[in-house]
């Protein structure tokens, strides 16, 4: 076979495999925003204050699906009358539609939810409400499974706002696995995303625990923006990196920390973290010929 013939018969077989790959997606972008409970009452602080720059940092940053926390009835309403294309769900971590959730907004043109749920990080995660390992709030994971629109992928996502006291790194720890059980139990091709605030640093044995079987956006990310703390504490001293993006089966191929203040207010004490995401690469059999 002569040079010219093999030449050929090499660019025939690239343009065959090529044609089995799926072509590549634009990427989904996940934001994690703890937007702080209404109960400031300093001027700047307070939630009629802040809800406008809140608003505004959504919409420039164009997410498809947000993982909040501390999120109440109040802004949960406001943040649903302003973005009308978006709709949210979850319940109230002490089991009602009262108190804190851990709602999760997504953009209703980019995506459609298929399935969602609730359990709580206790010894007895389906019953609502429960606390068992000492924490002084219920502690709960909200989770959906979503399909895009435009091209059928299918992704989890998990949303999370683990205890806070120093002193309840053992608590953490523990919500970290019963996380991890719950995700290994998922069907191994479909990507997953674990957003939250919770509220322990890289390095911790909670981060430890977790990123022992999910990859960290940030770190993973080519491209990262913005500061590395996230917890700002409407601009104090105490600063702190407890806001993350968690994965399995993405790619991260950006990262921002978003520290923008609209008229020159904080949105909340956190800055709200965002990943572009790429799906893992899928590849089509070959058609069989008809008989």
């Amino acid at each position: 076979m002569s040079f010219v013939r093999l030449a050929c018969v090499a660019l025939l077989l690239c343009a065959t495999a090529s044609a089995f790959a799926a072509p590549a997606s634009a990427p989904l972008r996940v934001m994690s925003f703890n937007v702080r409970t209404p109960v400031d009452t300093e001027p700047g602080r307070r939630w009629e204050d802040r809800r406008g720059a809140m608003l505004e940092v959504i919409e420039q940053a164009r997410p498809d699906v947000i993982g909040t926390q501390e999120l109440t009835p109040v802004q949960a309403q406001y943040l649903s009358e302003h973005l009308p294309n978006f709709r949210w769900f979850g319940r109230g971590r002490r089991g009602g539609d009262d108190d804190e959730h851990m709602g999760v907004f997504f953009d209703d043109r980019a995506l459609s939810l298929l399935d969602s749920g609730d359990f709580w990080l206790s010894a007895t995660p389906e019953v609502p409400g429960s606390n068992t390992w000492g924490d002084p709030f219920p502690r709960m994971v909200t989770w959906g499974l979503f399909q895009r629109r435009a091209d059928g992928r299918r992704f989890y996502l998990f949303n999370t706002h683990l205890p806070y006291r120093e002193q309840d790194e053992p608590s953490r720890v523990l919500g970290a696995k019963l996380l991890l059980g719950r995700i290994a139990a998922l069907p191994a091709d479909i990507p997953v995303v674990l957003t939250g605030d919770f509220n322990s640093e890289p390095g911790s044995d909670t981060w430890r625990t977790l990123t022992a079987q999910l990859h960290d956006a940030r770190g993973q990310a080519a491209q990262v923006d913005g500061p590395r703390l996230t917890f700002q504490d409407f601009g104090g001293t105490d600063r702190r990196q407890l806001d993350w993006i968690l994965l399995r089966g993405f790619q991260a191929r950006r990262f921002s920390t978003i520290d923008t203040r609209p008229q020159g207010l904080f949105p909340s004490d956190h800055y709200p973290v965002l990943a572009e995401l790429a799906f893992p690469e899928t590849v089509t059999p070959p058609r069989q010929p008809a008989r």
